[in-house]
């Protein structure tokens, strides 16, 4: 039976562990979690607008795609964890202000295997952990973003080939992301990694996916390379609206050099420009105005000026 005494006055936020909410200071996993031992873990990232969870269908319905192509049956619903997901939202927005917003993470994994001795497939009869958990959205840290642009820089480390993992399941599988990273910060301490595939082409961002723009068309790495982005499909939604065409294609790093403009789309800050790549300036370097209007298309469909609210202080 699900737990909802946090319906009164909270002190701290909630988090949804398994069957039950319980405050966050007391969500613990045991040590023996697949999660842990084998790093095997199916993962979403919704945010906030105005304290009312953005696009969160699209997030649990990729969550559940992940978990069918994965093996890993839950006793949740979409329809129940997407309930869960919103009362979760609901009561941990009452600890933030009325202009911040929450970022809510999902995540699921094959559950613990106290027995685990070496074989990732040995594993016997196993309940999946299911977690649902926020934190507040700290707009600072992504402000230099949109008022300077992101420098990406392609490390030697390549991306994961996706005949060895699927890259249409979000997971946190991401131990070449960790060891890329601290190539790219060697270049510049706040770049941001940009793998490229074996083949030398584009691919994605940990944490965002990756365009750029040559007149009005907005080019994309192919999804057979990348995770189709909840982000980067509001992109191509939007993308009519303001006149612009969206494709897919292999791209390498010369094709962002002489680009007009690239960007990186997220769940956190939604959407930034991206000015450079490898030390050298993308355009003119600086932040384009098709960057601008698809940033207004998404605020007038957020409702809330997204570039304001990261740059307020």
């Amino acid at each position: 039976m699900v737990e909802t005494e946090h319906k009164r006055a909270v002190s701290e936020p909630i988090v949804y562990l398994n069957d039950r909410f319980l405050p966050a200071s007391q969500a613990k996993l045991n040590i023996y979690d697949l999660g842990i031992v084998l790093g095997a873990t199916l993962t979403e990232m919704t945010r906030t607008f105005r304290h009312n969870p953005f696009r969160a269908e699209d997030h649990v319905a990729r969550l559940y795609r992940s978990l069918k192509f994965s093996g890993i049956t839950i006793p949740l619903t979409p329809e129940e964890m997407l309930a869960r997901t919103n009362e979760l939202a609901e009561t941990n927005c009452q600890l933030i202000g009325p202009n911040e917003d929450i970022g809510i993470v999902h995540f699921v994994t094959p559950g613990e295997n106290a027995l685990y001795a070496g074989s990732a497939g040995s594993a016997g009869p196993l309940r999946p952990t299911i977690c649902i958990h926020s934190f507040p959205l700290l707009f600072e840290m992504w402000r230099h973003l949109f008022t300077e642009g992101a420098h990406v820089v392609t490390p030697s480390i390549r991306h994961i080939p996706p005949q060895c993992i699927e890259p249409k399941m979000k997971n946190r599988s991401r131990l070449h992301w960790w060891l890329a990273d601290k190539q790219s910060q060697a270049v510049d301490p706040r770049a941001i990694t940009l793998l490229l595939d074996l083949n030398g082409n584009v691919t994605e961002c940990a944490g965002s996916n990756f365009v750029i723009v040559k007149g009005n068309t907005i080019i994309s790495p192919t999804t057979r390379n990348i995770l189709c982005g909840v982000s980067l499909q509001t992109v191509k939604e939007l993308a009519p609206q303001i006149g612009m065409e969206f494709v897919e294609k292999d791209f390498q790093p010369y094709d962002v050099v002489i680009a007009d403009e690239a960007w990186l789309t997220t769940t956190p800050y939604c959407m930034a420009p991206c000015t450079k790549i490898n030390n050298t300036p993308i355009g003119d370097g600086k932040p384009g105005p098709w960057f601008q209007e698809m940033l207004a298309a998404w605020s007038a469909l957020a409702g809330l000026d997204i570039m304001a609210q990261v740059l307020q202080k």
